[in-house]
């Protein structure tokens, strides 16, 4: 018979080939950098120092842990602390990523259909994103332009149209190379300046491309990165890199399938599962991801330790440089307007319901941490972390434990 409460299973990062890569390989790919991989990923940032040692601390007992202990039963379990992290950590990342789904079902989203769209470039134009980061956030606003001109061309509204979009920038592939690109959730239609939706259930694909093709160039010209000259050389390709896919659709109702999509559109760089590392050894192996025909499988490929390590450094974000934004009737702004139109009518959640609410986001980041919850009390005990009150326990040789006891 199974036991009322299940028993929380912390993971051991040290277990990991990532862990073992890095802690093996950082110093050493670190000392190489100028010499063998300067050329191809640009200068060393001196962030990844940091990035790697929180990284490497993260889940490690020695760096302090909180002792979560239920009220109503005698369960208890240690929870390590964790480096919060973006773009290195799979932990991590999987969190932020399920706290995100949560964060856009429950106060961004609208109850309309949405599709998924996935704007890429050709290898040729990805070396101006590695040595200009901050053009990542110019990308993201090209791909949202391109959704809104061809709605608003679909839906016959020139002036106050407005689709609701959250873009996700991503700039690995499936190697784990360096390969920036755009995922962006966008409302299958819009909402005119009198609020009226009108629904566009399809965009033209091809149109898409071109039109992001064309504001791509315009971008990298207006830098200085691009010539009139080559800029024509590439608009006269008869194929021309630049892809656009918009087929994957889903809607708020359907719940975890939602949040599914936005945690993979947010997913962590590297993939454990998809990795293989043997200590000592001077190759990984990465599976590549296989396409959504069955028909093609999976591929396993060997890569040079050092040369992985490399190609997960390069996915480090630049420090307060958002990866997520929010356009049109999905910004910070519209959303505010929304909200302020509706205070007349807005009921605070009671104190019961605003638990059970913070429950369900601290549930989340357990799962995504492949642990349990005391299920006799879970919804008090799962209570918000900002509500959780942390007591010291006394002794010298305990300052970094903590008991938290929920509500």
């Amino acid at each position: 018979m199974e036991s009322e409460c299940r028993v929380y299973r912390p993971r051991n990062p040290r277990k990991t080939p990532l862990w073992g890569l890095l802690d093996t390989l950082y110093e050493r790919v670190k000392g190489k950098w100028e010499e063998r991989f300067e050329r191809k990923y640009g200068f060393w940032r001196g962030l990844a120092d940091e990035a790697v040692a929180r990284y490497l601390d993260c889940g490690d007992w020695n760096s302090g842990f909180a002792r979560v202990r239920c009220r109503k039963c005698p369960e208890e379990f240690l929870v390590a602390f964790s480096c919060r992290g973006r773009g290195l950590c799979p932990s991590c990342g999987a969190k932020r990523a399920a706290e995100l789904g949560a964060f856009l079902v429950e106060e961004v989203v609208e109850d309309v259909g949405h599709a998924q769209w996935v704007f890429t470039m050709p290898e040729r134009l990805r070396v101006y994103f590695l040595h200009h980061r901050e053009l990542l956030g110019e990308l993201s606003r090209a791909a949202y332009e391109t959704v809104k001109e061809l709605m608003s061309a679909a839906a016959g509204e020139a002036e106050g149209f407005r689709p609701g979009v959250v873009s996700m920038v991503q700039t690995f592939g499936d190697r784990a190379n360096y390969h920036p690109h755009v995922h962006a959730l966008a409302t299958r239609g819009g909402w005119t300046a009198s609020g009226e939706w009108i629904p566009v259930p399809y965009v033209d694909e091809r149109a898409a491309e071109e039109l992001f093709r064309h504001k791509v160039l315009a971008l990298l010209r207006r830098r200085g990165l691009l010539s009139e000259e080559r800029i024509e050389l590439l608009l006269s390709w008869r194929r021309s890199g630049f892809s656009v896919h918009n087929r994957v659709w889903a809607h708020p109702a359907q719940g975890r399938e939602f949040e599914g999509l936005v945690r993979y559109m947010s997913r962590c760089p590297v993939s454990l599962k998809r990795l293989r590392f043997a200590p000592g050894s001077k190759e990984v192996v990465y599976t590549r991801k296989g396409g959504q025909d069955t028909s093609e499988p999976a591929e396993d490929e060997t890569i040079d330790a050092e040369e992985f390590v490399a190609r997960v450094l390069v996915q480090i974000p630049d420090p307060r440089r958002h990866l997520v934004r929010y356009y049109a009737a999905y910004s910070n702004r519209a959303r505010g307007q929304r909200c302020s139109l509706m205070a007349c009518s807005f009921v605070p959640l009671l104190p019961k319901h605003f638990q059970q609410y913070l429950a369900g986001r601290t549930r989340r980041w357990f799962r995504s941490d492949g642990g349990g919850e005391c299920q006799c009390h879970i919804d008090r005990m799962n209570a918000a972390r900002d509500r959780l009150r942390l007591d010291p326990v006394p002794g010298e040789e305990d300052r970094h434990i903590g008991v938290v006891s929920p509500g």
